[in-house]
């Protein structure tokens, strides 16, 4: 296996390598650079970044396109790196992004940049092996989608769930303890056959947790159930005044989080069913997790879903 800069004598060469990668990765919802645009960008490469192509016996079986100062006058950005299927896992794409490196390194560069699809995840872990840590996300809407969003705010709704059938004393621990919590705040209680609802306008989520949290105290189990922008759907469970479980339906809506942290917001079945009755089955098919809201179903269906699971008014 040879790895060797290429000449302007490459770029039909190289135009047809960017062709293989693009049919390996997820089409796009709306339309790329034209052709000659592209090829105009591969030629600058060419001439004033970094162009490599690695060839064995057969031909070309990988390349790597990068360009200075895209995010900054002492960084490298990685447009392109692909290796053949039948080549991969001998070392070829480690070895095109070393020389990308060397090449940048002479060039007085000091950080490697670029970007990968976020469901590509064995790219992503090749990247990680090699150093790299994420840094941004990518976000992309539809405009019209933008559009009606903005003109409409998201809303958020929710109540904390006290495992207790006498609202009136729901109502007394709720009428002493709100104002500690916020003054400006109202609050409506409403009697079930296994749960009483508080609902507390304007909507808080750090004052329906505190709120949960006394409530649990008093009566033991305690759900706060909410919709926020309506996006997601969180839960929260107190059981004597300590939280054993919480869950969010996109971990990371608002936010990187550590591993860890992203894992525990996952619902855990067992304690769901041992404090609310509901089937841990349904508690798994119900409450999943994911990395957008897109990819579950609409936040207001989960929500529902949720509460009817759980048994809570919602």
């Amino acid at each position: 296996m040879n790895i060797r800069r290429a000449t302007l004598e490459d770029v039909d060469l190289l135009m047809s390598l960017v062709e293989r990668l693009e049919s390996e990765l997820p089409p796009l919802p709306y339309p790329e650079d034209p052709a000659e645009f592209e090829r105009g960008k591969v030629e600058k490469m060419v001439r004033e970044g970094v162009a490599l192509v690695a060839e064995d016996d057969d031909g070309a079986i990988g390349y790597a396109l990068a360009r200075y100062g895209d995010h900054g006058p002492t960084t490298v950005y990685v447009s392109d790196l692909w290796v053949d299927a039948d080549a991969r896992g001998r070392g070829v794409g480690r070895e095109l992004m070393s020389r990308v490196a060397e090449a940048a390194s002479e060039r007085g560069s000091t950080y490697v940049v670029l970007d990968v699809d976020s469901k590509n995840t064995d790219a992503i872990a090749f990247y990680r092996h090699l150093g790299f840590e994420e840094g941004a996300k990518i976000l992309r809407a539809a405009l019209g989608t933008l559009i009606e969003s903005a003109a409409a705010p998201a809303e958020s709704i929710g109540a904390v769930h006290a495992q207790t059938d006498d609202a009136q004393a729901v109502e007394r621990v709720v009428t002493e303890y709100l104002p500690r919590l916020d003054r400006r705040a109202f609050a409506s209680v409403e009697g079930g056959r296994a749960w009483t609802a508080v609902r507390v306008e304007p909507f808080s989520r750090d004052v329906l947790r505190k709120l949960g949290v006394e409530l649990s105290y008093r009566f033991g189990v305690t759900a706060v159930l909410a919709l926020e922008e309506d996006a997601v759907v969180r839960f929260v469970l107190h059981d004597q005044g300590r939280m054993v479980d919480e869950y969010l339906s996109v971990p990371e809506y608002y936010g990187p989080l550590p591993p860890g942290d992203a894992l525990a917001l996952r619902a855990n079945p067992t304690v769901v069913a041992r404090l609310t009755g509901a089937d841990p089955a349904r508690v798994r098919a119900v409450a999943r997790t994911a990395d957008a809201p897109g990819e579950l179903p609409p936040a207001r269906d989960l929500y529902e879903a949720i509460a009817e699971l759980m048994g809570l008014q919602a």
